[in-house]
């Protein structure tokens, strides 16, 4: 044990008897203080003391720090507010069929895991305004929200809706959240993709559009999922884009969409008619809310490596295999 300076074995004697105390016998601090007769912030002094000269030493074990160094290392990476990632499974990331298979899993760890940080956002958020976007991630949060009361809170849809009535449409997921916690629910009253820009400019100018878009613009905490760019991929699925959208996107260097904007590896939106066409909120708006990105599944590495270096996302929340294969990448 290294002493300090000017420290006399009377002040040896008691550091190690807080120390006991507190690390050993399981004290904090005020009961401490209460057992040696001292004031709490000698205690507290003591222990900084005690760790400072060796004669503390905290060891944590690596099995219960979880994926704690990697999500450092992507917080610090693209200049997060924070990052959550689930645990890993730990599947063969060259084994291209594990990721059909393992995907599932992806969207449930995800979604509960954005469940449990809205939780807490409308705990201390009461007259919380939270921006949704689409997909099976966000579909996976309406259902993780079981006892979660919040009359006094509002969703709002940040894009248009889908043709198809399914469980992932903006406007089910909407009222999924709202049914889940006694919370008003609005949407965009808008397609999501308009026929022609020009159509575009026309619905966007209608009142109820502008209103709820204003909404949309005052949300405290946005939710939106990235979508991969390929042929397995929901826009490709629900037909909503084309294999020859697809095939000029990819051309163009699109490697995701996040409410319908296709961007490239270094965040920035692609020349392409179609966005010019979705009505949703676009980065700039996404910019000045709090947006969390959820990325679920590892064939949406390359959207989550395009979205977080455009510098929207203010959080994170991914999956564990997905986020390891991130902080690998240089």
């Amino acid at each position: 044990m290294r002493p300090l300076a000017g420290e006399t074995q009377e002040d040896q004697i008691l550091m190690a008897r807080a120390a006991w105390l507190y690390y050993i016998g399981g004290l904090n601090q005020e009961a401490t203080s209460k057992r040696l007769g001292i004031t709490r912030a000698r205690v507290n002094k003591l222990l900084s003391d005690a760790r400072d000269t060796g004669l503390v030493s905290i060891t944590i074990n690596p099995a219960n720090v979880g994926l704690l160094p990697v999500e450092e290392a992507i917080r610090e990476r693209y200049g997060l507010d924070f990052c959550i990632c689930t645990p890993a499974l730990g599947h063969d990331i060259a084994a291209a069929e594990s990721d059909a298979i393992l995907a599932p899993f992806a969207f449930r760890a995800v979604g509960a895991a954005a469940a449990a940080h809205l939780r807490r956002h409308l705990s201390e958020t009461p007259l919380a305004v939270v921006g949704t976007g689409w997909g099976r991630t966000l579909e996976q949060m309406t259902l993780q929200l079981a006892g979660v009361a919040a009359p006094h809170a509002r969703f709002i849809s940040l894009m248009g809706s889908l043709q198809s009535n399914l469980a992932y449409n903006p406007f089910e997921v909407v009222h999924a959240f709202a049914r889940a916690t006694g919370a008003e629910g609005f949407f965009l009253p808008v397609p999501f993709i308009a026929d022609t820009p020009s159509a575009r400019n026309i619905l966007l100018s209608q009142q109820s559009v502008q209103q709820a878009l204003a909404l949309a613009n005052a949300t405290t905490v946005a939710y939106i999922s990235l979508g991969e760019l390929r042929e397995g991929s929901l826009l490709r699925s629900q037909g909503m884009i084309s294999a020859c959208d697809l095939d000029e996107l990819q051309r163009l260097g699109a490697v995701g969409d996040t409410n319908g904007l296709f961007f490239d590896l270094q965040g920035k939106a692609v020349d392409h008619p179609l966005n010019q066409r979705t009505i949703a909120l676009g980065f700039e708006d996404l910019r000045r809310t709090f947006t969390v990105a959820l990325v679920a599944g590892r064939s949406k590495l390359a959207a989550a490596r395009g979205f977080l270096a455009s510098g929207v996302a203010r959080g994170l929340i991914i999956d564990g295999d997905t986020a390891i294969e991130l902080s690998n990448m240089k």
